[in-house]
């Protein structure tokens, strides 16, 4: 027993394949519950067989927050620590002493690492911020999906990175609940900026590229839309949808527009990179790479995107420095991209083609 009473909460529906891996997670927590929305696989049967505290009951119509919230209504008064996990999510060992270190009486919520996925090499591809570690009482789940913990008292949040949560989702589930459940919440509250900016992004997922353009203005337009990166996150979006249009110039625009938001990321300057890439409008491309890798600082954030950071840069500066007949430095770059990811295939295609150039030339 610990010096305090830490107790895990989770939802779940058809997860068993799951279930021993997240228990022997989350098992250094004095106890464990968990909602079953509706399972009709093994999993209630495993989670009972393994000591877990399991409720079924269906949540009709579907939201997530109202799932959260009666999961957490589980959970004994008299718990000092609640940690919400999913069942696809796994600890890091030793997160209980590190969280109980940390702990004391006018802490409210602890923010920690969360590595949302993984490149094809395993190592972590997003990575940011989660806060879902919080007393007991105060705390509810509010918005239908992509819910959020609401509090109404003053905060005490503190940060850190000695715990670390990773994620292994089922990459064969469906999201299809999630745009119904946006409009949803958009609907419920206009003047979010959080919601707008999601369902401008699920918008685009659908490739709905006006109704994603008309969103995410409507996002960057809300008074509370502060968050440089989101906004220039939303920006990029757009353009996204414009270059779907083959409306080249009004992407172009959107993407110089996000880089002024944030110079900070090199995400617009490598969106602006595959725009160019696509035009073949070499040039462009070797511009935007060399500003792209000027920025060294990987910014802890869910709005990173995965080619901003992996062998993408390289493998486009590869490509513009071999259309425009810069073949020593095409191959400098290649190799560069393929230190990153050595059994591409097309990286090392690419290298064999610079390689026969420069032996013919």
């Amino acid at each position: 027993m610990g010096k305090y009473k830490v107790c895990v909460y989770a939802i779940c529906k058809n997860e068993e394949q799951f279930v021993d891996r997240w228990v022997d997670s989350m098992k250094e927590a004095d106890e464990i519950y968990v909602l079953d929305t509706g399972s009709t696989d093994k999993t209630v049967k495993k989670l009972k067989k393994r000591g877990v505290h399991v409720k079924k009951k269906k949540i009709q119509p579907w939201r997530f927050d109202i799932a959260r919230n009666a999961s957490l209504d589980l959970v004994p008064e008299d718990t000092d620590i609640c940690v919400c996990t999913d069942l696809d999510e796994v600890f890091d060992s030793g997160w209980r002493e590190a969280l109980e270190n940390l702990w004391n009486e006018n802490i409210t919520r602890v923010r920690y690492n969360y590595i949302w996925s993984f490149d094809d090499n395993g190592n972590p591809a997003v990575n940011f911020y989660i806060e879902k570690i919080h007393i007991r009482n105060h705390y509810q789940w509010t918005h239908p999906v992509h819910e959020v913990l609401a509090c109404d008292i003053e905060e005490n949040a503190i940060t850190t990175d000695l715990i670390t949560l990773k994620h292994y989702p089922d990459k064969t589930k469906s999201r299809g609940s999630y745009l119904p459940l946006l409009e949803l919440s958009v609907k419920e509250s206009p003047n979010d900026d959080r919601n707008m900016h999601y369902l401008g992004r699920e918008y685009m997922y659908y490739q709905r590229w006006n109704d994603c353009i008309d969103t995410l203005i409507r996002h960057l337009q809300l008074p509370t839309a502060t968050w440089r990166d989101e906004r220039a996150a939303s920006m990029r979006f757009i353009a996204r949808s414009y270059s779907a249009l083959k409306r080249y110039d009004e992407a172009r625009m959107w993407l110089d527009k996000a880089i002024n938001e944030a110079p900070y990321l090199r995400d617009a300057y490598v969106e602006r990179m595959i725009l160019e890439y696509k035009l073949e409008n070499w040039e462009a491309v070797l511009q935007y790479g060399s500003m792209a890798l000027q920025i060294t600082t990987h910014q802890k954030s869910y709005i990173n995107e995965v080619f901003s950071w992996d062998y993408t840069i390289y493998d486009l500066m590869s490509l513009g420095y071999y259309y425009t007949g810069h073949i020593d430095q095409a191959l400098e770059y290649v190799q560069l991209a393929l230190s990153m990811d050595p059994s591409n295939e097309h990286l090392l295609s690419n290298k064999r083609i610079i390689e026969d150039y420069k032996n013919n030339t």
